[in-house]
């Protein structure tokens, strides 16, 4: 007996090494985080603008609604919050499996022997049984579901992170679309002041028709373009009231003009990544898991030792029921040692580790994911601003060109149809700013959602 603790001891020691590790992350994720971000974006600021929240950077009272609306309705967002409910439901459950399982297993019977006596007996136990966990099966899947319900919360983190920039994607959309609208509307104005003019002037014989059917054409083709844009404002009007899990309709909103965002954009440290994006915590979560489930297979290998017993009240002499009963007690250890299923947890424990690997190359890519779109957004953003400079410029440029113009026009010779051209090309180059404006904005949105902003 004592040749065989003392086995059992060497055992636990020996295996104890691996079987209860912790998860720690991999040195090679820590140093790969230092490369991510581009030398320009570089910096030993740990400031970010993921460092407000959606309400701090979104200022916009009417978004502001449409946001709440959405993270309290949202579909895919309710669908989340289960999931974080189910996680956490299997992790009470795993911590439970250190507490012995009791069952209360009452017992009758009567019986009767032609021309015997009718026998009754009875039996009233209590029954329980305890896994020791001394090879740490029962704390490996603990600790895979705590790393389960990590990953939950890091999906629903995701979720959330991904919905507000959604709203704000589309709501910025909306205002985008009204601004082109109304452009395409003077724009058009433009265009037929321009027709009139045209046919003025053939009948006054200073052009042809083929001139007037030029112009008339690029006067339908605006009006068709207006058309167009009252489409898409509905049918994104429509999708955004879907993401809001409300029925379609007009969506409430302010202008383009109106809204306000800082003027520098800090990106902090990439290290704060493995902190705050929630797809790269999620796959995280799901490599320590995966490195549980690791450790699980190898306590396969090793002994299960279950400690059960049993207490109760028993007639089983078989007499009458009154007959007085007497206490029963029971107690049985036993020690289940695998043999002839080794080849099948060596298996179990191939695929184990094989599915880490996989976990731990997916974190990986994640990683670098991450830190490519954290460079594209910024680089979006910065691209976007010094357009829109430029288009500053020119819009000041072509409107001193149509007053200019327009003071020719009424001091000397010159042809309305100038005019007219001049303020075409000034109308264009509005609607090529507000584009730039848009790009702009999206550059903010997409930079907050890669650094992980939004999660709180």
């Amino acid at each position: 007996m004592k040749k065989i603790i003392i086995c059992l001891c060497l055992s636990v020691g020996l295996c104890s090494c691996s079987i209860y590790k912790t998860y720690q992350r991999p040195e090679e994720a820590v140093a790969l985080t230092d490369s991510l971000y581009l030398q320009s974006t570089k910096s030993t600021d740990t400031a970010s603008i993921a460092d407000f929240s959606w309400k701090e950077l979104f200022t916009d009272p009417q978004l502001q609604n449409l946001i709440e609306t959405g993270l309290r309705n949202n579909t895919d967002m309710g669908i989340a919050r289960l999931r974080v409910e189910e996680a956490d439901a299997l992790l009470r459950s795993a911590r439970l499996s250190y507490l012995p399982s009791v069952n209360f297993t009452p017992e009758g019977s009567i019986s009767k022997a032609e021309r015997g006596n009718t026998t009754r007996s009875y039996d009233l136990a209590v029954s329980a049984s305890w896994e020791i966990d001394i090879f740490g099966r029962v704390t490996n899947a603990k600790r895979e579901a705590k790393a389960v319900l990590e990953q939950s919360e890091a999906y629903r983190q995701a979720v959330q992170t991904g919905l507000i920039s959604t709203i704000a994607n589309n709501y910025y959309s909306l205002l985008m679309l009204d601004e082109q609208l109304s452009i395409s509307r003077r724009t058009a104005e433009n265009w037929a002041e321009n027709l009139r003019v045209m046919k003025a002037l053939k009948k006054a014989g200073q052009t042809t028709d083929m001139a007037v059917a030029q112009t008339e054409a690029s006067k339908l083709s605006v009006d068709a373009s207006l058309l167009s844009l009252e489409r898409q404002i509905a049918e994104l009007e429509n999708s955004l009231s879907a993401l809001l899990g409300s029925a379609p309709g007009n969506i409430a909103r302010s202008t383009l003009a109106q809204q306000i965002f800082p003027d520098t954009l800090t990106v902090g440290v990439p290290l704060q990544l493995l902190q705050r994006r929630p797809d790269v915590k999620q796959s995280e979560a799901e490599l320590a898991a995966a490195f549980y489930v690791t450790n699980q297979a190898r306590s396969a290998f090793y002994p299960s030792i279950t400690l059960s017993g049993g207490a109760g009240w028993t007639n089983a002499a078989g007499g009458a029921i009154t007959n007085p009963g007497q206490w029963l007690f029971n107690a049985v250890g036993s020690l289940v040692q695998p043999i002839f299923n080794q080849g099948k947890n060596r298996a179990n424990l191939q695929v184990a580790k094989a599915q880490q690997q996989e976990a731990m190359l997916t974190f990986r890519q994640t990683l670098l994911d991450a830190g490519t779109e954290v460079n594209n957004a910024l680089i979006q953003w910065q691209t976007a601003r010094g357009q829109l400079k430029l288009d500053e410029q020119q819009i000041t440029s072509l409107a001193s060109a149509v007053r200019s113009a327009e003071l020719l026009m009424q001091y000397s010779s010159q042809n309305y149809l100038e005019v007219l051209t001049a303020r075409q090309t000034l109308l264009q180059a509005e609607l090529n700013a507000v584009s730039d404006r848009f790009t702009e904005i999206q550059g903010v949105i997409n930079l907050y959602h890669a650094l992980g902003g939004g999660c709180d």
